[in-house]
């Protein structure tokens, strides 16, 4: 997925349609689609914050607050499989976690594994 653009971005590139820039010229030089530009001139229109809002769906299973106990995990078992890892994860918090979470997890902070 796209990181979002964020909202002093959004109102910077506002401002120069605002100040008479063409809408292409500064969705090109903002690294925008030309909808989501219009879409941000409609919201500061109606005088609605450009800050990104929540994203809807089911929070992370390993958050921001929990990645420092994810590293020490690691950094206790450096050859573990994801699936030991996943065990270990268990063992630890008892919130079970599949391979492919423990893996995005892993991505997310930097971390390789052997295959």
């Amino acid at each position: 997925m796209k990181p979002r653009v964020p909202g002093f971005l959004r109102e910077r590139a506002v401002a120069a349609v605002l100040a008479g820039r063409p809408r292409v010229e500064v969705a090109f030089a903002y690294g925008v689609s030309l909808r989501s530009l219009e879409r941000w001139l409609a919201l500061h229109a109606a005088g609605q914050s450009l800050d990104d809002r929540p994203r809807p769906g089911r929070p992370r299973l390993i958050g921001p607050e929990r990645e420092e106990n994810l590293r020490a995990l690691v950094a206790e078992r450096p050859t573990a499989t994801l699936a030991e890892l996943c065990d270990a994860w268990e063992a630890r918090t008892g919130d079970r976690l599949g391979l492919s979470t423990m893996h995005d997890a892993l991505e997310r902070l930097g971390i390789s594994r052997k295959k």
